[in-house]
C-alpha cells in the first residue's frame, strides 16, 4: 500500500482548535483523579485507623506543599466535572456545531478557571 498522504508526525507544528485542548485536558484531569485517589484512599484509611493516625494526616495537610498538591487534586476534579457536564451535553446534541462548540470550550475553561481559584482561596 503506497499512500501519497503527507504525514506530519511533529506534533509542535500541528494546530488544534481549542475543543480538541478542552478534551484533552479532560481526559488528563481524568488520570490525575485517579491517581490521586489512591492516595487519597490512603489518607482516608490512615486517619481512620487511629487517633495517633488522623493526627499524623492532620499535620501532614497542613504543610504548603500537601495544600498546594490537595489544591491540585480539587483542580483536576473541578476541570473534570465540568468539562464533563459539557461532553453530556454534547451527548444531547447542545452545542455541538462548529461555533457553539468553541463557545462551549470557552466557557467551560472561563468556568473551570474561576471554580479552581475560588478553591485554592478555600484551601489555603
Amino acid at each position: 500500500m503506497n499512500s501519497k498522504r503527507p504525514v506530519n508526525l511533529d506534533l509542535r507544528t500541528i494546530k488544534l482548535p481549542l475543543p480538541a485542548y478542552t478534551s484533552i485536558l479532560h481526559r488528563i484531569s481524568g488520570v490525575i483523579l485517579f491517581v490521586g485517589i489512591a492516595f487519597l484512599l490512603s489518607a482516608l484509611e490512615s486517619s481512620l485507623s487511629s487517633e495517633e493516625g488522623f493526627n499524623s494526616i492532620k499535620e501532614t495537610m497542613s504543610h504548603p506543599f500537601a495544600k498546594f498538591i490537595t489544591w491540585g487534586l480539587l483542580s483536576a476534579l473541578i476541570y473534570h466535572f465540568v468539562a464533563g457536564v459539557k461532553h453530556l451535553l454534547l451527548d444531547i446534541d447542545i452545542a455541538d456545531g462548529k461555533e457553539s462548540g468553541l463557545l462551549a470550550s470557552k466557557v467551560t475553561l472561563a468556568v473551570s478557571v474561576l471554580l479552581i481559584l475560588i478553591a485554592g482561596v478555600w484551601v489555603w
